[in-house]
């Protein structure tokens, strides 16, 4: 059988202008547990965030001067929660990692991915660094101490 030889050669250049797919870094976030869920064209830092759970806002639809956001989310769903807030009731259909179940999004529309306006993505949940609990993972745990504390 005839060996097969094959060449390459790599070039670069300090001069060359960085490309467009260069700039547009895509972002992947993973669950504490290290499974892969999220990858989107933005930092989760830079979305905005909601005011009832301090949950990221991913916009999932174009509206008016506002564009969609690209992503890919790697989640389970699940039946639907009704959520008591201070103005009403909320129904949450919830996606959840497909590892060890934990919570990481819920959207206010029935299910597909993006068949709503906008995707929740909760506080703490997602991490960059694989294997690595994000630094909002707790914030709420002393504050659940303290109330489990008082109605004991």
């Amino acid at each position: 059988m005839p060996k097969v030889v094959s060449r390459s050669a790599v070039s670069s250049s300090t001069d060359a202008r960085p490309t467009a797919s260069a700039a547009a870094a895509l972002r992947v976030y993973y669950c504490i547990c290290g499974e892969f869920i999220l990858v989107i064209e933005k930092s989760l830092t830079a979305l905005p965030k909601r005011e009832t759970d301090g949950a990221t806002i991913i916009r999932t639809q174009d509206s008016g001067n506002h564009q969609a956001i690209v992503f890919k989310l790697n989640a389970n769903t699940s039946d639907p929660v009704l959520v008591e807030r201070s103005g009403g009731h909320e129904r949450q259909y919830r996606f959840s990692c497909p590892r060890c179940n934990l919570l990481v999004g819920y959207q206010s529309t029935p299910p597909p991915i993006k068949s709503g306006p906008f995707l929740y993505i909760l506080r703490g949940a997602l991490t960059q660094m694989q294997g690595q609990v994000p630094r909002d993972a707790f914030d709420d745990e002393a504050a659940l101490e303290l109330l489990e504390g008082a109605t004991q």
